[in-house]
């Protein structure tokens, strides 16, 4: 059968399409909420800081009170936690901590390098202004305040945000089911004997990986044989517990591969996508549920490519909100691209000494689909355009970094 060709834009407008954002949503901890989407937004408990306190281990003194190689009392210690507010006068000071409250008497910190102890106290060697190292009450969010929107992608940034304006659980969309299945008689499970002909099965240990990272539950199955029964009881098996179906392996053109044979006696729709590597792909829905499922292809850096171009944004369609966008890098160093295709290549992004964002390739073979070390040496993707068969040093390139 011939297949329509498509970009890579056309083809992820089609992934796209097999769902829409789940209606559920939930209440959790916000230990439990990372990878997941806000469904509503976070407001601050309290003022951030909640009250005044040190931004440096020193003393806190009033400003007025200073001149250069004035010598105060030390009148008592605030540690961070303290409850206490020390009164002192004119002539002396309160050693603080870093976070203690400030004294409601004191205006500013002296940091203690610019001190010098001396008997029967403390020489200020360097003044300071009313408010100098101080953290003023509010001065972050004021109570009430928004510090996270409805749709954020709450990662270990925004968690720890959300807990610092005193939340303890956050409203999330419900977590995506996505399911996935790899084919392949040549599959053997890591940690067994090798035969002539067979491989060690990843693709499963990367598309679960990127399920959960990607605020989603996984439900892998163990490797399937090549045959329509085994494959179709897989997906029986799962249709009806997943909002989607993931599979690699048996989506090209090939005799015996499963997955296109099964699924196109379902109606499946299978393209070759100007893209590398990454070019046959596929999608149909399975069973009452008319569950959506993508296939990928089964070399390990085409199915991880494929996962991050089109089943991670079919991922946060499912949560409503954004995939992450692309920016432009510099060429440090070049490679070759095929004429006619989307080149999507495991790069490493690095900043240079003016700033700017520089790539080179993670792997000296490129994007060639069958090398499954270049993702672990890759820290971002890059994008070059199917008119571009030379990637020169200098040129510009799209980049996206990898979670």
């Amino acid at each position: 059968m011939k297949r329509t060709i498509l970009s890579v834009e056309e083809y992820l407008a089609e992934v796209l399409a097999l769902a829409r954002p789940l209606p559920d949503t939930e209440v959790v901890p916000i230990r439990e909420a990372s990878g997941r989407t806000l469904a509503e937004p976070v407001l601050a408990r309290g003022d951030v800081p909640a009250f005044a306190n040190s931004a440096m281990d020193g003393y806190a003194v009033r400003a007025a009170d200073l001149v250069p190689g004035v010598v105060l009392h030390v009148q008592a210690e605030v540690l961070a936690g303290s409850g206490a507010d020390p009164v002192f006068g004119g002539c002396a000071c309160v050693r603080i901590m870093t976070g203690a409250p400030l004294p409601s008497r004191a205006d500013a910190v002296v940091p203690v390098e610019q001190t010098t102890p001396v008997e029967g106290g403390v020489r200020i060697d360097e003044v300071v202004e009313v408010g100098r190292h101080v953290r003023r009450a509010g001065e972050d969010v004021r109570a009430g305040d928004v510090v996270l929107e409805t749709g954020v992608r709450l990662g270990a940034r925004e968690l720890s945000t959300a807990a610092a304006a005193g939340a303890a659980r956050v409203a999330c969309v419900r977590r995506p089911v996505v399911g996935v299945v790899a084919t392949g008689d040549e599959l053997v499970a890591p940690g067994q004997p090798l035969e002539r002909g067979q491989i060690y099965e990843s693709n499963a240990a990367f598309l679960g990986a990127g399920i959960a990272r990607d605020g989603a539950t996984p439900l892998v199955l163990d490797a399937v044989r090549d045959t329509p029964e085994d494959f179709a009881a897989a997906l029986d098996s799962l249709a009806a517990r997943c909002d989607v179906i993931v599979v690699s392996g048996g989506v090209s053109v090939g005799d015996a591969d499963v997955t296109r044979i099964v699924l196109e006696a379902a109606g499946a729709n299978f393209r070759h996508v100007r893209m590398q590597p990454g070019k046959p792909q596929g999608w149909a829905r399975w069973g009452q549920s008319r569950t959506p499922v993508v296939g990928v292809p089964g070399n390990p850096l085409s199915a991880a490519i494929s996962y991050e171009v089109f089943v991670a944004p079919l991922i946060d369609r499912l949560h409503d909100r954004p995939t992450p966008g692309w920016s432009a890098a510099v060429v440090a160093q070049g490679w070759s691209s095929p004429p006619g295709r989307r080149q999507i290549i495991p790069v490493l992004l690095d900043v240079d000494e003016s700033g700017r964002q520089v790539v080179k390739p993670a792997h000296r073979r490129g994007s060639a689909s069958h090398m499954v070390t270049s993702l672990a040496a890759a820290n971002a993707l890059a994008s070059v355009t199917e008119d571009v068969t030379a990637v020169e040093p200098g040129h510009l390139v799209a980049v996206r970094r990898l979670p």
